[in-house]
């Protein structure tokens, strides 16, 4: 693998998560040179308009569709990553109870082979030395983000074996699988202790000391990527997604340079790896850097 440039393929649900949950790691690592590729499951079409401030969109989940195919491509110039759509519908967020089913046809409900394929195909020609996806809760319990961590991890198993899905490339093996940690509770614990100690009015205000916030289990971090100087590509990717983004609500609510101070980077969890490396780490490539340059 000498001399090769780096590879990092972040895999998402919806046209906005990858600018909530590692935007700035992203960001970071195009700037050093890294080939970054999201790929993003579905399209996003049951999204609900999200930002008060946005009219609303009376076209059903066609129009929906468009809006965030181009929100998804201005996301994009602003990580100043590559992207594609594995070109799934998106499942919605079931609400009541009980549940309603989900849609025929939706992402969550299509076979996992069927729904891994195409990805494994993206990982065959990209051939990436890293995969970032969801833990198996899918950090929410949105069905198409478990189901995104189902296909990452299904892909990330087969892509390298030449008896699995044959009709979809060359095979690659990629090296370290990570799980995003976007809303660790411990990040807003400190964020939150930081703006009452300065006298700020905190967005995360009864949330923390909320029940379910101490019930909440924390899995394992493993890495912190330093990124504060990407806040800002991330926050135009934030932005991008006009729809789902208020620009004066919660993404924005805690000041920059506090941010910075407190919480500078982003964090994730290994959960695979196929060469040595020492935990914790402060690199998603920690461990490969030298064997692939």
């Amino acid at each position: 693998m000498t001399g090769e440039r780096l590879r990092l393929l972040a895999v998402h649900a919806h046209p906005d998560d990858e600018a909530s949950k590692g935007a700035a790691s992203a960001a970071r690592y195009v700037s050093e040179g890294v080939d970054v590729l999201v790929v993003t499951c579905t399209g996003g079409e049951r999204g609900d308009v999200l930002n008060p401030s946005y009219p609303p969109v009376t076209g059903g989940i066609e129009q929906m569709h468009e809006i965030r195919r181009a929100e998804m491509a201005a996301s994009a110039r602003a990580i100043g990553v590559q992207h594609r759509w594995l070109g799934f519908v998106d499942s919605g967020l079931p609400e009541g109870d009980p549940l309603p089913s989900l849609p025929d046809g939706c992402f969550a409900l299509v076979p996992i082979e069927a729904a891994s394929a195409p990805l494994v195909a993206v990982m065959r020609d990209f051939r990436p030395h890293v995969v970032t996806t969801y833990d198996p809760t899918g950090g929410y319990p949105h069905p198409d983000h478990v189901m995104t961590h189902r296909v990452s991890v299904e892909a990330f198993a087969a892509a390298g074996d030449p008896t699995r899905y044959p009709d979809a490339g060359e095979p690659w093996a990629p090296l370290k699988l990570y799980y995003n940690h976007g809303f660790s509770m411990a990040r807003i614990r400190a964020v939150h202790e930081a703006m009452l100690a300065r006298g700020l009015e905190s967005p995360f205000g009864e949330w923390v000391e909320s029940r379910a916030a101490r019930e909440m289990p924390e899995r394992e971090v493993t890495t912190h990527v330093e990124c504060a100087d990407w806040f800002d590509a991330r926050d135009d990717a934030l932005r991008a997604h006009a729809t789902q983004i208020d620009p004066n609500g919660f993404f924005f609510a805690v000041p920059r340079e506090l941010e910075r101070e407190v919480w500078p980077h982003e964090e994730y969890e290994l959960a695979e790896s196929r060469i040595p490396t020492t935990l914790p780490e402060d690199d998603l490539f920690a461990g490969l850097r030298e064997a692939v340059r």
